[in-house]
């Protein structure tokens, strides 16, 4: 379906495309994309724009912390603020927002 929206692409809509537009809100639509928040745990939120587009992902699990992250949250603890490590190549949620592929 990326391929409608490239440039010098006719906009054909054809069964092909229809069928697969009618997969992608089956699957949006459908467990385990789509679940009910668990009790009073935090929400993060993983977002990623540009010029052209918006994502945004609402989630509440994260994985655990270990050692040495342990060591310097307990170090910026006096501090008022939260600082969150993420590496770009772990925040797959905001990378599968920003591909078209």
């Amino acid at each position: 379906m990326t391929k409608l929206t490239q440039k010098g692409v006719k906009f054909d809509w054809g069964e092909k495309e229809k069928a697969a537009f009618q997969l992608i809100k089956q699957k949006l639509g459908s467990a385990p994309i789509l679940a009910l928040p668990k009790g009073s745990e935090d929400f993060m939120v993983y977002c990623n724009a540009s010029h052209e587009a918006l994502g945004a992902v609402l989630m509440q699990r994260e994985k655990e912390l270990n050692m040495r992250q342990h060591r310097w949250l307990e170090l910026l603890s006096d501090y008022d603020g939260e600082i969150r490590y993420h590496p770009g190549k772990a925040n797959l949620v905001v990378d599968a927002l920003s591909r078209k592929e």
